[in-house]
């Protein structure tokens, strides 16, 4: 049954192409106020997509940003008894900020050196579309997919999922399924798929310090109290040793070790860690010592400032002590480790120092934790069985240092596993100007998420 369908889809390839183009010129933001109607567009656009399919769907509200929700009715399942699938996707995009680096606007797609470009054409409007087109190619072909499915298309992925988790929450039974299937990953390298079978979680905190009621000036109170923004820069500055081990008693303890077997079978995969970081324009490896980067990035965990502000920082000079001092700290966690356990640990850790009379305001806006899927599962199994078939090859199995706070909800929430099966490459710069998704890339999505359909149905 599959052979017509993959034919159906190498025909189709132009038009496919301009219905992704019409997808990635809405401005789906979800995290600007100002973009609040594109992002309910970008919603409606994918429940009419589902609909052209055959499909039954309806844009859903939440507390944010609304959800796309589809469900087969048996009349359209070759197979009602065959495993339910849940396909798991977003149609929210990131700011495109700065705009100034982008060689094209990022809502007006174009096509160029073998790729299309804008905002969302791989994370992960491209990506999702990829999947629709395959849905719609069975039921043109046959008027009937192989199994039956339930898709999830949601619009607040990139502000942390919080609509989706009440969602989930309100509609476990409706929502019950075998296996998700999510295609927000990419692929190993050009023509080389991955499974991914783990992720790290993410535990992300904003810090400030605040004294003085306003900004002083520095030669009239400098040298009389304590400078928030001195001891912020102290305090974090503090929160690694000379071997880059993260410093919070008892960070470590529960990181599950990595078996010699997993080690070999990475080792095999050729990792080339210079290429790797020259693609970002970096020559230097850093991180914890006694680890290679693949296995910092995939099994052990990390921590990072993200962003540290405070007092003046405008044209010339302003001699000031600022009131307060910020920052945003994150907390890549490997599997084992605990999110919430880690949040209060870093947060105990942060209070034990003398601030000498500046106060504290932790706000934790992600606390997610990790997840690992057997590498014998029989999802994994039949997956590779579909990528062998459009690909030519077995795909690579593999980690990844991300993290996608939906994986460990679908797990917790609905005791369901997620299989990971990306198209996208990791240079196609996810979150930075000049975001492209591959045209062979985005055609070997459609081929292999039509395979999936067939051998996750068996």
């Amino acid at each position: 049954m599959l052979a017509p369908v993959l034919k159906e889809i190498d025909q189709t390839t132009d038009p496919a192409i301009e219905r992704l183009r019409q997808y990635l010129t809405i401005p789906s933001i979800s995290g600007s106020p100002a973009h609040v109607a594109e992002v309910a567009r970008a919603a409606h656009f994918t429940a009419d997509a589902l609909k052209a399919c055959g499909l039954t769907a309806r844009v859903e509200k939440t507390s944010g940003h609304p959800l796309v929700v589809a469900q087969t009715t048996p009349d359209i399942v070759a197979n009602p008894g065959a495993p339910r699938v849940l396909f798991y996707g977003h149609y929210d995009v990131q700011p495109p900020e700065p705009l100034e680096l982008w060689a094209s606007p990022p809502f007006v797609p174009t096509l160029r050196d073998g790729a299309i470009y804008a905002r969302g054409a791989s994370d992960d409007k491209g990506q999702v579309h990829a999947f629709l087109e395959a849905v719609g190619a069975w039921m043109k072909v046959h008027g009937k997919l192989p199994g039956p499915l339930t898709i999830l298309i949601e619009g607040e992925e990139e502000v942390g999922s919080a609509g989706l988790t009440g969602y989930l929450k309100a509609h476990a039974k409706e929502l019950a399924a075998d296996i998700v299937l999510i295609s927000d990953t990419h692929l190993w390298a050009p023509g080389i798929p991955a499974i991914i079978y783990g992720l790290r979680g993410l535990v992300y905190f904003d810090v400030q310090l605040y004294h003085a009621q306003s900004d002083t000036h520095s030669g009239m109170y400098g040298g009389s109290y304590a400078n928030p923004l001195t001891l912020l820069t102290q305090v974090l500055g503090q929160l690694f040793d000379e071997e880059h081990h993260i410093t919070i008693p008892g960070f470590y303890e529960d990181v599950a070790e990595l078996s010699g077997q997993e080690l070999a079978r990475w080792q095999e995969l050729g990792f080339d860690e210079d290429a790797f970081l020259a693609q970002i324009g970096v020559h230097e490896p850093f991180g914890e010592n006694g680890f290679d980067t693949l296995s910092r990035r995939w099994a052990r965990p990390a921590g990072d400032l993200n962003g540290i502000w405070g007092g003046y920082q405008g044209p010339g000079s302003k001699t000031i002590i600022p009131t307060m001092a910020g920052a945003k700290v994150s907390f890549r966690i490997a599997p084992n480790q605990k999110a919430q356990r880690i949040a209060r640990q870093f947060e105990h850790w942060l209070k034990s120092f003398d601030v000498h009379g500046c106060a504290w305001k932790v706000t934790s806006y992600t606390a997610c934790d990790p997840v690992l899927l057997p590498v014998d599962s029989p999802w994994i199994a039949k997956a590779a069985v579909a990528i062998e078939h459009t690909c030519g090859r077995k795909p690579v199995l593999a980690r990844d240092g991300a993290t996608i706070p939906v994986v460990s909800s679908f797990k917790s929430l609905l005791g369901l596993d997620s299989l990971l099966v990306g198209f996208g490459l990791s240079d196609d710069n996810l979150h930075a100007p000049n975001e492209k998704f591959g045209l062979s890339n985005y055609t070997l999505a459609r081929r292999t998420q039509a395979a999936l359909l067939q051998e996750l149905a068996r």
